[in-house]
């Protein structure tokens, strides 16, 4: 709680005990009772209470109207309780302005709880940096000032100002601040890391790749300062509908207060209700409690490590009907490995491996550093040298051959070998890239290499489909072949293959005109997908640490790549967007029976304070239930 909510909760406490003080003293008839028009003893001793705890609502409504924005609720509830008092009803008019100011504290307090899951990014931002100069002195400047190329060096427990290469030291980094996660990183020379962390421990030099302005945290903090300003149509329509409500009620009210009263002559009778139902019409529980719901759903979200850049995203998705991702480094890992070793009879494993491995350590090609890191795995036996070869030759669309003292090694698809005059059997299972290994005209066996699937894509699909979106699609640009194996194990429910990053744009298209398929969210790793991302009802960025496109293209950005956090946010948007009726369908109920009655003579200010106040108090505790979101995914 903030010094200034517990200044305010102060006066507010010392406020309603004076206010029931008085109270008790006014109806146990121990304060002088009225003598005609004279100003009472109990309406000065109740002006006590009004202006403590008023004050700031006075000076709010007078400052309304002097700049021409007077339709608002301070001046609805000065208006009110300024006439509650000319009519003599001067505890109800305390107990207007005092209840009203205890609904704005609950207010304040519950936007401070949502706050401050977002408020933990806005800290990201680190106050300096320490830079390490040619001469080798330590220079201490503003993250601002940093350039691509400086030495920095991060002390244990500093935050890393820009987004840079580890050169030298290790440690474990927290980037819990980022991710979601509580486990610390270890990290060490070359590996990457991005501002915002923390360095836990040990001393680290790091070689800064980006300037402050174009690092991770810097995109961060810009984003959750421009979260705010797009809204949900909910909350635009709230904003519109307490636009032309407020002055259509005060016109009521004064119509209320002259038309009868010119009629029966009773003034007195007919302001009392033009004032009540002033305060049973004032539209906080709406105003307060929607927009409310909206920022819980977004401070629930990044404390999860997720952040959505607007209320209006939580809306499409609470009511997503389809999810299509991307294949590569959304569903599987993004990276070759050896999926299955296969080797000929008489053969070993990393006899096979090491061979190949002595002519694919020359290539760079994804097929190539997967046997190379197999053979890296395996070795460590004589038999796992892995021989030196000569006369390197790439065949395109073949493989690759050279000669080595045990004569010419190949290794590559079936086709190869066979040209050669291999007998070479076809073990491809149509999704794992075929690698055949020969040497000495003798077949050694194959190498199955495929793009390995996340460890739970599979639960993750299932569970995006379970928290409400009715189907699951895949767009890739690889075979169909490969395509449809992964979309089996993984469980889609339909896939597209061999897609140009336009035809991904026009399937997208094709579904969000189909009202039975949208709103449709596209899942991608923020680089190649950027212009389906940017094209989708809602791009969500997978693998975005650190990743300017994912930040910059999608409207979710999941500051991992683990997919198992995208059900969360789709309950968590299906929670706000429930919250968000309920509170609509419970103030609009309350008050219109309430106004009737009000109109009617059947309520007095106390069912008003309630109709106003109460109401609010409990849309907003009814909001605040989105803030008891566990940090689980």
């Amino acid at each position: 709680m903030s010094e200034k909510l517990k200044k305010d909760l102060v006066r507010i406490l010392v406020s309603c005990a004076l206010f029931f003080l008085i109270l008790i003293l006014d109806k146990s008839g121990v304060l002088p009772e009225p003598a005609g028009r004279k100003i009472t003893a109990a309406a000065l001793l109740y002006l006590i209470p009004w202006l403590l705890c008023g004050f700031d609502v006075l000076k709010k409504a007078v400052l309304g109207v002097l700049h021409g924005q007077m339709f608002d609720e301070s001046f609805l509830m000065t208006l009110a309780s300024i006439g509650a008092f000319v009519t003599g009803e001067c505890g109800e008019a305390a107990a207007v302005m005092l209840f009203y100011q205890v609904g704005e504290w609950f207010q304040h307090y519950a936007v401070g709880r949502s706050r401050k899951s977002i408020s933990e990014l806005m800290d990201l931002a680190p106050e300096s940096a320490r830079i390490e100069r040619e001469d080798g002195e330590i220079e201490e400047a503003d993250p601002d000032d940093v350039e691509p190329g400086d030495i920095l060096v991060i002390l244990p427990g500093e935050k890393i100002p820009v987004d840079g290469t580890v050169i030298s030291g290790d440690g474990f980094v927290e980037t819990a601040a980022l991710t979601g996660e509580s486990a610390p990183v270890h990290v060490c020379g070359g590996d990457a890391v991005v501002s915002g962390c923390v360095n836990g421990d040990g001393l680290l030099r790091v070689r800064a790749e980006k300037a402050y302005e174009d690092s991770t945290v810097s995109k961060i903090l810009e984003l959750v300062e421009e979260a705010s300003e797009k809204k949900s149509r909910t909350e635009n329509f709230i904003t519109r509908f307490a636009k032309y409500y407020t002055p259509s009620v005060v016109g009521a009210a004064v119509l209320l207060a002259v038309v009868p009263s010119v009629v029966t002559g009773n003034w007195g009778e007919w302001l009392y209700r033009a004032c009540t139902f002033l305060v049973i019409s004032c539209p906080c529980a709406l105003v307060i409690s929607v927009p409310l719901a909206f920022f819980g759903g977004v401070g629930a979200a990044s404390r999860m490590g997720i952040l959505v850049k607007g209320s209006n995203y939580l809306e499409l998705l609470a009511g997503l009907k389809t999810v299509v991702s991307d294949k590569t480094g959304t569903l599987t890992e993004g990276r070759f490995r050896a999926d299955r070793i296969l080797p000929a009879e008489g053969v070993t494993e990393t006899e096979l491996v090491v061979t190949a491995a002595a002519v694919e350590s020359l290539s760079t090609h994804p097929i190539a550093l997967s046997v190379c890191e197999e053979a890296a795995r395996l070795g460590g036996g004589t038999d796992a040298a892995v021989p030196e070869v000569s006369t390197i030759e790439v065949i395109g669309g073949r493989g690759i051959a050279g000669m080595s003292d045990a004569g010419e090694i190949l290794a590559g698809n079936v086709r190869l070998l066979r040209e050669r005059g291999i007998d070479c059997p076809d073990l491809g299972d149509g999704f794992s890239a075929v690698c055949c290994v020969a040497r000495g005209g003798k077949y050694l066996g194959t190498i199955l290499i495929r793009d390995v699937i996340k460890a739970n894509a599979p639960d993750a699909v299932k569970a995006v489909k379970e928290a409400g979106a009715g189907r699951f699609v895949m767009l890739t640009g690889d075979r169909t072949e490969v395509a449809e194996a992964v979309g089996k194990e993984v469980g889609a429910d339909q896939v597209f293959a061999e897609l140009l990053p336009q035809d991904k744009v026009r399937k997208i298209e094709e579904m969000m005109a189909d009202p039975a398929r949208s709103p449709v969210a596209f899942i991608g790793d923020g680089i190649n997908d950027a212009p389906v991302l940017m094209r989708s009802d809602v791009g969500i960025a997978m693998g975005s640490l650190g990743s300017d496109a994912a930040i910059e293209a999608a409207d979710v950005v999941i500051m991992d790549d683990d997919l198992m956090r995208l059900p969360p946010v789709i309950r968590i948007a299906a929670k706000t967007m429930r919250i968000a009726r309920e509170n609509i369908v419970f103030a609009l109920a309350v008050k219109l029976l309430i106004l009737i009655l009000g109109a009617a003579g059947l309520a007095n200010m106390w069912a008003a304070v309630f109709s106003d106040v109460g109401v609010a108090v409990l849309c907003i505790l009814n909001s605040m239930r989105l803030m008891a979101v566990k940090k689980t995914i």
